[in-house]
């Protein structure tokens, strides 16, 4: 046996219907398109968005409202309550504790905000804190030490 031998089993195939041939082929005239109108003109057919001349779903709908801002600088953000339960009195935070803790993906810029209660003395470094963080480190008898970091530079359009 040849690939060339191959063939579908009997009854497995149907003939395509070879539409406006003539009376005779059952499909002649107007072959299944009716009589006048859209539908039966060459290329009468509308796309998916045409709804008969009515304004369309997707142009009733309000567009996308406000922007993304080019110049954010994302920061991985950790909140005290976070550091209150992952850590003991008087322990020295960086960002790499912090990482190798599960606390933060990546060490690039951290923040510390102040969600939370801090009962705990600790030493915290990081390359920003919130007001609120900085008053609640102190307030527990601990140090808020910031890390410099350098500003992306800015995407000139």
């Amino acid at each position: 046996m040849k690939l060339s031998d191959l063939r579908p089993a009997s009854g497995a195939t149907k003939n395509k219907k070879r539409k406006g041939r003539g009376i005779a082929a059952g499909q002649g005239k107007t072959a299944g398109r009716g009589t006048k109108g859209q539908g039966a003109r060459a290329g009468g057919t509308k796309g998916p968005y045409f709804e008969g001349g009515q304004l369309p779903l997707v142009r009733r709908l309000p567009h996308v409202r406000g922007f993304t801002n080019i110049y954010r600088i994302p920061f991985t953000v950790v909140n005290l309550d976070t550091l209150e339960q992952a850590f003991e009195v008087n322990a020295q935070i960086t960002p790499e504790m912090l990482l190798q803790r599960g606390l933060i993906d990546n060490t690039a810029r951290v923040k510390v905000l102040g969600r939370g209660e801090l009962t705990k003395a600790l030493q915290v470094s990081a390359h920003a804190f919130s007001d609120t963080a900085k008053e609640k480190i102190a307030a527990a008898g601990g140090s808020a030490s910031e890390l410099a970091w350098t500003r992306p530079p800015r995407k000139v359009r």
